[in-house]
């Protein structure tokens, strides 16, 4: 099997593992590293997690599967969505020159129609009211052409495209969109790095069905805070504020 070594932002340093049980509890259990950004990947997983606690399907050698750690301490703790904001634009951006029109369905899912093609966990430690070190969790369907877990609507980019792709080059233009996002993060603040995030909602236009704990409606998208609450506006012009697991799109 061929050295999976995708090319690095400057700043970056990476390790891969041919398997691991998650990327991200292989990089909590590793040292701290010198360089700013430190990368983990993997070929497979046998604990993948997605969101909402649930396991993340990926055939050995198919998919993309990754985790970073970096420290963006100059972000507060209530900024700290922009982070998870930069992560999936720099999905989008990537998948773009591809033909794939992706977009972002909150808070961080990213879809491609009604199918979900990457999924990402982000986890913050902080030292007062501003974040210390950030790990993320990342898995893009890849080359996989099933799918057989119960997981309602995967999809991979080797079934939306026909072909297969270099997994390397792919997560090599992920980082590097990332990395341009951070820096202008750093420099400009958040402002328009939340216009485009907004732009690129799943559902962003319109009234669309929800699910709460109290059952169904239909509301738009107003906003997303800074640090990640979801506003919506039903149809009598009343809002909600939801945090992440509190409500979901109904697909």
């Amino acid at each position: 099997m061929l050295l999976f070594k995708p090319e690095l932002p400057a700043g970056w340093d990476a390790r891969h593992l041919t398997e691991t049980a998650s990327t991200m509890c292989a990089l909590r259990e590793l040292p701290e590293q010198t360089a700013p950004f430190y990368l983990l990947t993997t070929d497979f997983q046998t604990a993948g997690r997605g969101q909402r606690g649930t396991h993340w399907e990926a055939e050995a050698g198919q998919n993309l599967l990754f985790s970073f750690r970096f420290y963006p301490t100059f972000l507060r703790a209530a900024e700290q969505f922009a982070l998870s904001e930069a992560l999936a634009l720099a999905v989008v951006y990537t998948l773009q020159p591809l033909g794939v029109e992706a977009e972002v369905k909150w808070p961080n899912d990213i879809y491609v129609g009604e199918k979900k093609l990457c999924g990402m966990l982000l986890e913050h430690t902080l030292t007062g009211a501003t974040i210390a070190t950030t790990l993320t969790g990342v898995g893009v369907n890849v080359n996989q052409l099933s799918f057989r877990s119960d997981a309602p609507n995967p999809v991979s980019l080797r079934q939306l495209l026909g072909h297969s792709l270099d997994r390397a080059a792919l997560l090599s233009e992920i980082l590097l969109q990332f990395d341009t996002l951070y820096r202008e993060l750093q420099r400009n603040g958040m402002k328009r790095l939340h216009a485009a995030y907004l732009q690129h909602l799943f559902r962003r236009d319109g009234f669309h069905p929800y699910r709460d704990a109290q059952g169904g409606f239909e509301a738009r998208i107003v906003d997303v805070s800074p640090a990640g609450l979801l506003l919506l506006e039903l149809p009598d012009g009343s809002q909600r504020t939801y945090a992440f697991k509190e409500v979901s799109a109904v697909i």
